[in-house]
């Protein structure tokens, strides 16, 4: 008993002492840094596009200067004058992932990206890198914000739009808020909207270990109502004018439902607590895509909306990879290098395994591991070939996961301590 009283004491100064460090530095205030990424396969840039500020800042308070996850890139700020790492936030994007692409072989475009930060009270510098997929540097930009600077946007006096919790674990201030955005529901299918989103919130905290840190989750349903009911579906001919402007055909890939208009989403969350953005889309075609650290978007009413959005917020929560593949993948796809180990923590090419999940499988089990029946039902883990799109030279945890199976009743041991360490480390 005394020793969990010393342990609970000691968490408490922690949190106490992660407070303190945040009140020195920040003010509890969102500072929205508006960026344009833009290039081709060989060249990428970035640009500071806007900054502005709205009301309360809703991210985390604690483990400020470090990230849980490395992704395909990141922010963080320095104190200007004595060079200490004061915030730091990783992420992915869309341009990230164009890059790989074909087109981006001869056609240079640009990608909007928003990051939501603490305002500094001291003048910061702020530094983004963007980061291929050998982990290399491939675009770094620094420049300096001051927080009395008179042309950043002041928005804390704006009227929110309306919303209303579809689920509550606490205060915005403890816990991790996510925003659920409605995307080609017209007014008059507001009261539908909040039904599926009720059922996004209650579909996501049903999986461990969401299930088991429920009270440290808030999802919060936003009125974002659209003029036209559905989304664009290209392949089809049909264009909508919807509140965030997604569209399937995302690099002409028919099941990948994107949006492009990243700076719209967060106008549309502004002075709501917000930390991750999951957007519906009111249709039945099949599909969605999922970006760390970016956005959740998945279809609202086909039949498999229930698993799918919970793999497309593995996703941008977790930034969990995809285990599925293709067959006859071969060499030519760009999105993981075999001659580097991926950051994403489901799947290796065991370059560096041991920075993986080498220490869960359990002693006999053989690299590679054969798929067998009880294997597959046990969900148990080892180190199986197909995964991040490759049915060669990418390896996932276990032969049967939410993120590779819509049939899966689970995330595999392994993602489930990738997802709870991202929550531990933004809310406790």
């Amino acid at each position: 008993m005394r020793r969990i009283l010393m342990l609970s004491a000691l968490l408490m100064a922690l949190f106490t002492a992660s407070a303190q460090e945040f009140d020195t530095h920040f003010d509890d205030t969102t500072l929205r840094i508006d960026y344009t990424f833009s290039g081709n396969a060989t060249a990428q840039y970035v640009a500071l596009n806007a900054l502005s500020k709205s009301e309360g800042w809703w991210g985390r308070r604690i483990n400020l200067a470090t990230n849980p996850l490395k992704g395909n890139g990141d922010l963080t700020l320095y104190d200007k004058q004595s060079g200490e790492v004061l915030y730091t936030t990783s992420f992915s994007s869309l341009f990230q992932e164009w890059i790989t692409t074909p087109e981006a072989v001869s056609v240079t475009r640009s990608f909007e990206f928003t990051i939501l930060a603490p305002m500094p009270k001291h003048s910061v510098d702020a530094e983004i890198v963007l980061r291929n997929n050998r982990g290399e540097a491939t675009a770094i930009m620094r420049h300096t914000i001051e927080p009395n600077d008179r042309l950043i946007h002041d928005y804390s006096k704006a009227e929110a739009l309306p919303y209303e919790y579809v689920h509550r674990g606490g205060s915005s201030k403890e816990c991790i808020d996510v925003v659920i955005l409605a995307e080609g529901y017209t007014p008059e299918q507001m009261e539908t909207y909040i039904e599926d989103a009720r059922i996004t919130a209650e579909e996501i905290l049903s999986y461990e270990p969401f299930n088991t840190h429920r009270d440290k989750f808030n999802f919060i349903a936003v009125y974002s109502p659209s003029k036209d009911s559905g989304v664009s579906v290209p392949q089809n001919g049909l264009w909508c004018d919807t509140a965030v402007g997604s569209n399937f055909l995302t690099f002409y890939m028919e099941r990948y439902l994107t949006s492009s208009n990243v700076y719209k989403m967060y106008d549309l969350v502004r002075n709501i607590p917000c930390e991750h953005l999951v957007i519906l889309a009111n249709t039945d075609t099949y599909g969605g895509g999922g970006i760390y650290n970016s956005y959740t978007l998945t279809t609202a009413h086909h039949p498999a909306f229930r698993p799918v959005v919970v793999h497309e917020f593995g996703h941008s929560f977790a930034g969990l990879g995809d285990e599925y593949f293709y067959a006859n993948s071969d060499s030519n796809d760009e999105m993981h290098s075999l001659s580097h180990e991926p950051w994403e923590q489901n799947i290796t090419t065991l370059v560096d395994f041991g920075s993986k999940w080498a220490d869960m499988v359990a002693e006999g089990v053989e690299i590679p591991t054969a798929v067998t029946s009880e294997r597959t039902a046990n969900y148990t883990v080892g180190v199986y070939e197909g995964g991040g799109y490759r049915t060669k030279g990418v390896y996932r945890p276990t032969d049967v996961c939410r993120m590779r199976n819509n049939t899966a009743e689970q995330f595999c041991p392994v993602c489930q301590r990738c997802i709870e360490r991202v929550i531990l480390h933004q809310a406790e």
